[in-house]
């Protein structure tokens, strides 16, 4: 008989692979990256970023990132501009057509987060929260 850690495993990591194959599904065909999308929600729910926070936030060197930021300017995602605090950094900002993309896709979350725990009872879906505000505190 398989351990709860084994079984906890195990769904954590379905959950993350039927997660990832949504998100795939979401962006295929369209004329943006998933870590252009990754990246617009992040500026969408924290606004502007200097370019080594927003690395760190993902996940990747600022040399990646820089690649990335270049695409998303030329597509009218973003702009670089002066950071007003500290005149050595650039803070990267979601442009009109960045933030319509952030609100569109932040909708498809809600709508999936719904589908999802449509048969949770309230109690259900505030466990459910406060265990993954837990999970992702260890982060």
């Amino acid at each position: 008989m398989k351990s709860t850690e084994d079984m906890l495993n195990h769904a954590m990591v379905e959950f993350y692979e039927k997660l990832s194959s949504w998100e795939q599904a979401v962006v295929k065909g369209k004329e943006v990256s998933l870590p252009q999308v990754h990246t617009v929600e992040i500026l969408g729910g924290s606004g502007p970023m200097r370019m080594k926070e927003l690395a760190d936030k993902i996940g990747v060197t600022t040399g990646t990132l820089t690649v990335q930021i270049d695409k998303m300017v030329k597509s009218g995602l973003v702009i670089r501009k002066p950071n007003e605090l500290d005149k050595r950094s650039i803070l990267v900002e979601l442009t009109e057509k960045g933030l319509e993309m952030f609100e569109e896709h932040d909708e498809l979350h809600h709508q999936l987060t719904s589908e999802l725990t449509v048969k949770f009872t309230q109690e259900e879906r505030e466990l459910l929260l406060n265990f993954l505000e837990r999970v992702n505190a260890e982060f």
